[in-house]
């Protein structure tokens, strides 16, 4: 897998970080972003910059000359953007640092998602427009900068990451579920378009994830949480890693599917 190119949105902690630091065990070169956490997006990059460079200094490339790990010689290098994946400049700016370091990208992980929980009836319009350009339009942005390339190299990988409220909503996340489930409708049409030239779009519709976006329920509403899953458990950013790096890697046939990451629970 050495010299291929990922990028994970919404990269600065929870599911996101997860998947950066496991493509970069895998020896990709990793680009990371987020849209205002800098300081976080600085921490994932340290860590990744730091399996690089164990991997050189295992014996896997030597550095280059500014003392970066070389692409080039088969260790992938780290590439950060602060940036909203809504806006359709800043993705431009981030595809253009793309192509100028590595030449094209391989796979592309949309997951930068953000929540709202409250009543519709209480949302202000503001509120929903964020909701849909951070959870909706990011993937569209993304999407169409990332295809014409994939296209002329048959070859290519797009994951997006759901939720299992995009399946059967949730009351109190009205617009959050509108946003997955779009995202869902995108997938399966995005991988009819892209099937004719070998490029696979499936989606990851995570369950309850033990991440910073549940952490607002107290600890006793956790546990009646897991109680409802039949693993009887949340899961882990780790496992969300683990399957996008499989669907990253095999079976060219699978496309088109919201794959449910759930315990059981959907």
């Amino acid at each position: 897998m050495t010299g291929k190119t990922v990028l994970v949105t919404g990269a600065s902690r929870g599911i996101g970080r997860a998947i950066a630091i496991k493509f970069a065990q895998e020896d990709y070169n990793v680009v990371i972003n987020c849209v205002r956490s800098e300081n976080l997006l600085a921490e994932t990059e340290a860590e990744i910059r730091a399996i690089q460079a164990a991997r050189q200094s295992a014996g896997r490339g030597p550095a280059d000359t500014l003392g970066r790990p070389s692409a080039e010689n088969g260790t992938p290098r780290c590439l950060s953007f602060l940036g909203d994946m809504g806006d359709p400049a800043a993705c431009e700016r981030l595809y253009a640092r793309i192509k100028e370091a590595f030449g094209h990208l391989d796979i592309l992980v949309n997951n930068a998602g953000i929540s709202y929980v409250g009543l519709l009836q209480d949302m202000s319009a503001g509120d929903w427009d964020r909701i849909i350009r951070t959870n909706l339009t990011s993937v569209f942005n993304l999407s169409r900068l990332a295809i014409p390339d994939m296209v002329s190299r048959k070859s290519g990988k797009i994951i997006n990451i759901s939720s299992v409220w995009g399946q059967r909503g949730a009351s109190c996340e009205a617009a959050y579920s509108a946003s997955k489930g779009a995202v869902n409708a995108l997938t399966k049409a995005l991988a009819k378009e892209l099937a004719p030239s070998n490029i696979q779009v499936n989606a990851v519709a995570c369950g309850a994830i033990d991440t910073e976006m549940n952490h607002f329920l107290s600890e006793e509403e956790l546990k009646a949480l897991a109680e409802e899953i039949p693993a009887g458990r949340l899961g882990t950013p780790d496992e969300a890693a683990d399957l996008v790096f499989y669907l990253a890697q095999e079976n060219s046939y699978l496309t088109g599917q919201v794959i449910g990451l759930d315990g059981g629970w959907n």
